[in-house]
């Protein structure tokens, strides 16, 4: 285990619009304030879009599992934000729920905010963590 100890800096109160793209959002926001760490949490609604839920076998490099979000569906999720060389790297893993249906993994690709989705993100200050490419996994994986 490795692990580092910081701050609580700026409190980001977010609100997502219809047909916005939360992890895009998340990016830019990241890139205009400068946020280099970060702790995020997400309610609300989301429509479309991939996510992963596993790989295939207990294998390295990992194949991944893919998975659609069908039509909109309620959502609760939380991630992180931290950087590979000159981009932040936003990682999302949430719950998908549309009537009796619930899912859930790794947001990945396209997804679309229904109606709203309410973000509070936390800037955690005074850490060195980055996201760096592990060779093994083949994956961009924090880094302390």
């Amino acid at each position: 285990m490795k692990y580092q100890t910081g701050n609580t800096g700026r409190i980001f109160v977010i609100k997502f619009e219809e047909g916005e793209n939360p992890l895009n959002e998340l990016t830019e926001l990241a890139k205009k304030e400068k946020i280099y760490s970060a702790i995020f949490w997400l309610i609300g609604g989301i429509k479309g879009g991939r996510f992963v839920v596993g790989p295939e076998e207990d294998s390295l490099p990992p194949r991944p599992i893919w998975r659609k979000i069908e039509g909109n569906n309620e959502t609760v999720a939380i991630g992180t934000i931290f950087w590979h060389n000159d981009e932040p790297k936003v990682h999302l893993h949430g719950v998908y729920a549309r009537e009796d249906i619930v899912k859930m993994g790794c947001l990945r690709e396209n997804p679309e905010v229904f109606l709203i989705l309410e973000c509070i993100l936390m800037e955690i200050t005074d850490v060195k963590v980055t996201r760096e490419f592990d060779e093994k996994s083949k994956m961009i994986l924090m880094k302390i």
